[in-house]
């Protein structure tokens, strides 16, 4: 791991562990062994290390999806898959999202949201594409706007349930959460209800 990496490492943690407001540049650098200068020669601020952070984290939600869905399935199934994969990745990493979410709003790097989450975006436009070319789903609205409004969907579902509830039982309220889900995209996408 390059000194870039564990300093990003040693953020994910210190912030984990601490929270983005307490914890400090000499807190990262310490846990990562290496000089505060050294920190400056790759990040001018600490906010400035949540990009790279949500980077991380979409291509752990991107790994995720990649390994759950199965293209030989239907397109229902691998809607469910999709939808499955989103609720596993907010369980998994809900500190790090909100750790995310809080930081960039907190800074000026919000507006880089879109383009790290660009290549989950293009993988579920691509999904849309092939469910047009076999018929699928419907075609009467740009696939790349689906694809930010099928995430946006589905990680809101997902988060109502890991990151803003507190209730118990997490785990039968997220199968409902995720069956509904997929219902309600399934029914906006157009796929035949027998699928």
């Amino acid at each position: 791991m390059n000194k870039q990496e564990t300093i990003l490492q040693s953020a994910i943690r210190m912030f984990t562990e601490k929270g983005v407001d307490k914890t400090t540049i000499s807190d990262i650098v310490k846990d990562a062994g290496v000089a505060q200068g050294t920190f400056y020669l790759y990040y001018p601020s600490k906010l400035s290390l949540m990009p790279a952070i949500a980077e991380v984290m979409v291509k752990a939600t991107l790994d995720e999806v990649i390994t759950a869905v199965d293209p030989a399935v239907s397109l229902r199934t691998q809607l469910a898959q999709f939808v499955d994969a989103i609720f596993r990745v907010s369980r998994d990493h809900h500190e790090i999202q909100a750790m995310i979410y809080a930081g960039l709003a907190s800074s000026e790097h919000l507006r880089e949201w879109e383009s790290v989450y660009a290549p989950v975006y293009e993988w579920v436009s691509r999904l849309i594409e092939t469910g047009r070319e076999h018929g699928d789903f419907r075609t009467d609205s740009s696939p790349d706007q689906l694809a930010k409004l099928i995430i946006a969907l589905t990680e809101s579902a997902a988060e109502q349930i890991y990151l803003y509830d507190v209730e118990t039982d997490q785990e039968n309220r997220a199968a409902i959460q995720k069956e509904e889900t997929v219902k309600f995209l399934a029914y906006a996408l157009g796929l035949p209800a027998d699928d």
